[in-house]
């Protein structure tokens, strides 16, 4: 009786705080070893301030003079960046989505084949996809389209896709049991369960490749980048700030939009 009152409780096991242990170790290595890797110079660590309130000073007041004359016509550039490639995203994403989806194409090969290709999509960031386009195409807005849709298919088309795998089994065995043909299947009843998911996706989609477009500029993709890079390589830091207001501004300006827009339609 004795020995069970001695009995003292622990909230992990000996082999569950070994694990805790190596756990911690593991991020002080790699917390220490990414510092030492980047090679932190401490003067520039230290001047750090000093340089930051000395830009902050040349990039106010923003030079609003800029904005008529260049911003206007790089930003409306970069808005039909933006919308052109959601589109063809879309184009593009949703047979792939299908093709990805277990519950519509149950055939491995097929699935793999698809997953793979939306894989390879979102695993390229968007600033590396407008370097090929703009090696294939030249610099302008078409590479920069270009990107946009490559790096987009492949977030919309995995969540097409898993939109699709969660649909409820009802609707389609019912219609499967009324001789309904496979197209007839897929759009009165897969699409009436993921069409809120859709749009949601697409607005969503759209709403980041506003934000991505406006860089896509410095590597020579077209639209308010270019802009911002021409100032920037000129030290017009009040043109700097006249562009990144700008790009905020318009990024407030979407997030808005396309909030009421998903109000409306979902």
């Amino acid at each position: 009786m004795s020995a069970a009152l001695d009995r003292e409780w622990t909230r992990f096991t000996p082999a569950e705080r070994m694990a805790r242990f190596a756990v911690y170790l593991a991020c002080v290595v790699a917390i220490v070893w990414s510092i030492r890797t980047i090679e932190i110079i401490p003067e520039f660590l230290y001047d750090a301030p000093e340089q930051m309130a000395d830009l902050l000073t040349r990039m106010w007041p923003p030079d609003v003079e800029y904005y008529p004359t260049d911003i206007h016509s790089a930003l409306v550039e970069t808005l039909h960046i933006a919308t052109l490639g959601t589109i063809l995203t879309l184009v593009a994403a949703v047979p792939l989505g299908v093709l990805a989806a277990r519950n519509i194409v149950p055939w491995w090969p097929v699935n793999s084949a698809a997953q793979l290709l939306l894989v390879a999509s979102r695993s390229v960031n968007s600033l590396v996809w407008a370097l090929l386009f703009v090696a294939v195409f030249g610099p302008g807005a078409l590479a920069g389209t270009m990107a946009i849709a490559a790096r987009s298919i492949g977030f919309v088309g995995k969540l097409l896709a898993e939109a699709l795998e969660e649909t409820h089994n009802g609707p389609i065995e019912a219609l499967r049991a009324a001789g309904a043909p496979w197209g007839a299947i897929l759009l009165k009843g897969y699409w009436p369960q993921v069409q809120p998911a859709f749009w949601g996706i697409a607005l969503f989609r759209w709403d980041i490749n506003v934000r991505e477009s406006a860089i896509l500029g410095l590597v020579g993709a077209g639209g308010i980048g270019v802009a911002l890079d021409d100032a920037i390589n000129y030290f017009y830091w009040d043109r700097v700030a006249m562009v990144l207001v700008t790009v905020f501004a318009v990024v407030v300006i979407a997030e808005i939009l396309v909030t009421q827009i998903r109000k409306r339609i979902i």
